[in-house]
């Protein structure tokens, strides 16, 4: 009896802990580029109280099924969907959507590079193609301060156009893509981090080598859809009730047992 009690305790703290990352994801339904999550389930160890599937019995007849009891559940990983997201229409001359696979590298102020699908670049006082936080995209790209008018083609190259009416090239945007997307690290601030499970990141030419294309004046929109969490919600709160309703049975199961031994 007391067994069961454990087991449906770990019942109650995985659908908690569901519940915690169905609430990241409505958090962030507004954040650029956000990429929701899933959890992954996985069952516990189980005890074997009989002989196992395909064992002789004492009369030598071999056992269809065995006797497994399982210790419950727990949450094995979380995983990002990279599925596409909506792309608004901002109009801003430095916003940028992917449409594909792929990722902007930025470069931190130790000089690591991270990655993000967060398009919302601007421009800093150094004339430096920045991120919101100030990190610079790379590959570096600087832009005149007399420039009139900024054009980024959907392979990433920027154009500006000064005021005596001449057009100059001023770089390529490049993007990064992984073996693994899933296996990257979230480091908040809508940045991820390489990890081993991701792999190194393939660095291309934006509409080349399956990367996707870039487009000027867009953003893309977190990929959560608030229906199917809601749903999820729903079904965490009820598999908690549940949960928490099999361990009241235990305890009056319990009592009455408690009770015959007075």
């Amino acid at each position: 009896m007391i067994k069961s009690l454990f087991t449906l305790a770990t019942g109650m703290k995985a659908q908690q802990t569901y519940l915690d990352n169905i609430s990241n994801n409505l958090a962030n339904i507004n954040t650029p580029g956000f990429k929701r999550s899933q959890v992954n389930f996985q069952d516990l160890l189980y005890s074997k109280d009989a002989a196992a599937a395909g064992a002789q019995s004492g009369t030598g007849i071999e056992i269809p099924t065995g006797l497994q009891i399982g210790g419950g559940v727990r949450l094995n990983s979380t995983s990002k969907n990279f599925t596409q997201g909506t792309q608004i229409v901002t109009g801003g001359q430095f916003d940028m959507a992917i449409q594909g696979a792929g990722f902007f590298q930025v470069t931190r102020p130790d000089g690591t590079n991270v990655f993000t699908r967060d398009g919302s670049f601007r421009v800093n006082s150094q004339s430096q193609v920045v991120n919101s936080d100030g990190l610079p995209v790379t590959p570096a790209i600087s832009i005149p301060g007399d420039a009139v008018n900024v054009t980024i083609g959907t392979d990433g190259t920027i154009n500006v156009k000064l005021p005596d009416g001449s057009i100059t090239n001023v770089g390529q945007l490049q993007l990064v893509n992984f073996v693994n997307p899933g296996g990257l690290e979230s480091l908040g601030k809508n940045q991820y981090g390489e990890t081993p499970a991701s792999g190194a990141p393939t660095i291309g030419i934006p509409g080349e080598q399956g990367l996707g294309e870039i487009f000027q004046g867009f953003l893309e929109g977190a990929n959560v859809e608030t229906v199917t969490e809601l749903v999820n919600m729903i079904t965490a709160q009820r598999a908690y009730e549940v949960n928490s309703k099999g361990i009241r049975a235990a305890d009056e199961m319990l009592r009455s047992a408690a009770s015959i031994m007075r």
